[in-house]
């Protein structure tokens, strides 16, 4: 009796610190983090389990205008992972101001009509507390749903304690929904595609934008007790593909290196990472390419 479980969907802008929110709440890494906007694919499951509750906190794509198909199919995305929510946690961002992109999600979050809390996020970059209170206004006077709103920052772990232990209280009374020992709703191989499109992002830096895809070819346990992994990185023009394989095979090395040392540590296994680069001209406007390349078969059915 007491218990408390529930869904909890994290909504906002691309790149207001969702994924690193969800990191931080869950303790493990279970979103991939850059500076780049639209990092997030994908609804994403991380799963809390404490004496008290259990959290399933999703996180989610960045709703914005899209521009190609494959933006749209993010948005969609986004959207229906509002539905079935306990709980939605808006985040905004102070320093990046109100955006039009924050009226959009609005839009949204108040048609749902699903309690709110709402997470003011870079609250370390205020250089008062008078202007986080007058920033708190004008993002309070956009969501019609919202219950309380909290001051934290994703990066430095300020406000988050308190802020779950809102969560928890809000959430309804319930057994748990997953296993305790579980912390995402996510296959391994799908984890091990994302690993590497992080270390594509963050080592190319702006060279390669978010036209990058992965595909994994292969998964299995060896024998031997490797695991082993094939995978093709994607990328839609010509020109990009010498710049992830880098000169004499440096950046795709380095690509691996770093993939491969993140996956040992997740899948508690040594790993055998063989990478590839294809080319797919603009595969974010193919369906079929859309669903093979950003691991969206799971979200869309």
């Amino acid at each position: 009796m007491g218990y408390k479980s529930g869904i909890v969907s994290m909504v906002g802008k691309p790149n207001v610190g969702k994924s690193t929110l969800i990191n931080r709440l869950v303790g493990e890494k279970i979103a991939i983090v850059s500076d780049k906007v639209q990092t997030t694919r994908n609804r994403i499951g991380g799963i809390l389990t404490t004496e008290k509750g259990q959290v399933i906190f999703y996180d989610t794509p960045g709703i914005h205008k899209p521009l190609h198909k494959l933006g749209q199919y993010l948005v969609k995305i986004a959207v229906g992972a509002l539905n079935g929510s306990d709980l939605l946690l808006i985040l905004v961002d102070y320093e990046d101001g109100i955006k039009a992109s924050d009226h959009l999600v609005a839009q949204h979050v108040n048609a749902s009509k699903i309690p709110a809390f709402l997470a003011i996020n870079k609250i370390d970059l205020a250089p008062s507390k008078d202007r986080l209170v007058e920033f708190s206004k004008r993002a309070l006077a956009l969501f019609e749903n919202v219950e309380k709103h909290f001051f934290i920052s994703t990066e430095k772990g300020d406000g988050v304690d308190e802020l779950l232990e809102e969560i928890i209280k809000r959430l309804p009374e319930g057994s748990m929904l997953y296993p305790e020992d579980i912390v995402t709703d996510r296959s391994s191989r799908f984890m091990a595609a994302e690993i590497i499109r992080e270390k594509v992002l963050l080592l190319t830096k702006e060279e390669i934008p978010h036209s990058t895809g992965v595909y994994i070819h292969d998964f299995q346990d060896r024998e031997n007790g490797v695991l082993f992994i094939r995978a093709d990185i994607i990328v839609e023009r010509q020109s990009q593909k010498p710049i992830i394989i880098g000169k004499n095979g440096a950046m795709i090395k380095k690509i691996g290196v770093l993939a491969r040392q993140d996956m040992e540590y997740i899948f508690d296994s040594r790993v055998f990472l063989e990478l590839f680069v294809k080319v797919r001209k603009k595969w974010r406007e193919k369906d079929n390419f859309i669903r093979d390349f950003t691991n969206l078969n799971e979200d869309l059915e």
